[in-house]
This record gives C-alpha cells, sequence and structure tokens, in this order.
C-alpha cells in the first residue's frame, strides 16, 4: 500500500508530532518550528502550515470514522466570528455525549442558513435525533419545520450550554491565530480542528485521575492509528 506521507522528508513520528501540536494547543506555527528546534528537528513554519493544511483534513476524517454513531439528542448553535474584518457565522452541532457532530461557515442565521446546516448535518449523519436543542433563535425553527419536523424541539438558551461550551476551544484558537483571513481557509481548518481537538479533551471534571490518564493513553493509540503510513487507515 502507497503512504500518505510519500514524497516528504519527515518522518511520520514528526509529521503527526506537529499536526497534533497545532490542532490541540493554541501555539502558533512559529512556537511550534521552536519546540522543535529545542528537539534538534530543523523545520520551518512554513513546512509546518503545509503539513497541517496537508494532513490535518485526512486525520480529521479517519477520527470521525471511529467515532461512534451519534447519540440521539442534538444541540445546535452559531457564534460570530470575524474574517478578513467581516463578520459571518459559525454553525456548530454536538450530540448529548459532547461529540462535534458538524460545523459550518455562513454570511447569515436566517432560516435558509439553519435550513442550509440542517441539510449538511443529516446528509454527514444519516439519521434524525430524537430530540432537538437550541436558543430562541426564530431561524431554527424554520429549519426544524422544514428538515425536521417530526423531531422534538426544545429552544430554550439555559438548555444549550453542552453546545455553547463547545465553541470555547475555537475562540481560544481564533485569539491565538489573531483571527482567520479567508471563509474557504477558516472552514477547512475548523472542520479539522473541530475533530482533532476533542478528542484530547475528554471531560476531565467528570472522571477520576486514574480514568483520565487511561483514557488519555487510549485516545493517543487510536491517534497513532489513524497517523498510520498507509492510504487504507
Amino acid at each position: 500500500m502507497s503512504s500518505i506521507y510519500k514524497g516528504f522528508r519527515f518522518p511520520r513520528e514528526v509529521i503527526s508530532h506537529c499536526v497534533w501540536l497545532y490542532h490541540r494547543f493554541t501555539l502558533s506555527l512559529r512556537e511550534i518550528e521552536l519546540l522543535m528546534a529545542a528537539r534538534g528537528i530543523e523545520v520551518t513554519y512554513e513546512t509546518i502550515r503545509t503539513w497541517c493544511a496537508r494532513f490535518g483534513p485526512e486525520f480529521a476524517r479517519r477520527l470521525r470514522r471511529r467515532q461512534p454513531q451519534a447519540g440521539d439528542t442534538w444541540h445546535l448553535d452559531e457564534v460570530f466570528v470575524n474574517i478578513g474584518g467581516v463578520r459571518k457565522y459559525l454553525w456548530r452541532a454536538v450530540d448529548q455525549h459532547g461529540n462535534v457532530l458538524d460545523i459550518l461557515i455562513q454570511g447569515k442565521r436566517d432560516g435558509r442558513a439553519a435550513t442550509r446546516f440542517f441539510r449538511k448535518i443529516l446528509k454527514k449523519q444519516g439519521c434524525r435525533p430524537r430530540v432537538l436543542v437550541t436558543d430562541k433563535l426564530a431561524s431554527y425553527r424554520v429549519a426544524h419545520r422544514t428538515m425536521m419536523s417530526t423531531t422534538e424541539h426544545r429552544h430554550n438558551k439555559f438548555l444549550n450550554n453542552r453546545c455553547e461550551n463547545s465553541h470555547q476551544p475555537t475562540r481560544q484558537r481564533e485569539r491565538a491565530m489573531k483571527g482567520f483571513r479567508a471563509v474557504g481557509a477558516a472552514q477547512r481548518f475548523l472542520a479539522s480542528f473541530s475533530r482533532i481537538s476533542p478528542h484530547f479533551r475528554p471531560p476531565r471534571h467528570r472522571m477520576t485521575a486514574t480514568d483520565h490518564r487511561t483514557e488519555l493513553s487510549a485516545r493517543f493509540r487510536v491517534w497513532n492509528q489513524v497517523t498510520e503510513q498507509t492510504l487504507a487507515a
């Protein structure tokens, strides 16, 4: 089988480690370059940028294939993001376990935008939830009537903390990157980031120290598997 790293000078361990650092921590590309230099590895930040753009989506896709089936309760929320000085909206859906189902950047948050996001989620998940939880934005009601009329819809701003909390790592990364410059690049990065970053964020507050270490070890084993050499993951 051919290798996804064919044509790249550095070994898998270096490439996957840099991709992991960029998606898990609020580090700049230049900071990762410095960390690699401390280990005696001479690699430029532009090379690291290329690795993240090339391998981030692939690793995220492999993680998504290993993710368990989505729960039957979906939480949806949207927040504004400034991209190139223009206000856009980042739509996000998670299940009751906190697993990110999908994200989408759009210019509006009207009924048409909500319907478009619903359609995207349903196409990817291949099923409908039992319960849909949103805030009181009227656009969700429009999309619910159009796409999920048989699904129970609960709309209350106090019920949607799970999805709102899921935005926090994105906000931290946005500040570290000093904003996004283009919609397409932001969509591609956040699609990967929203899959890789949560993989290394188990719910520490609900676990004992021993369970947390065990869970992290299991997640790193999965990461080593999805970053393996071959194209057949």
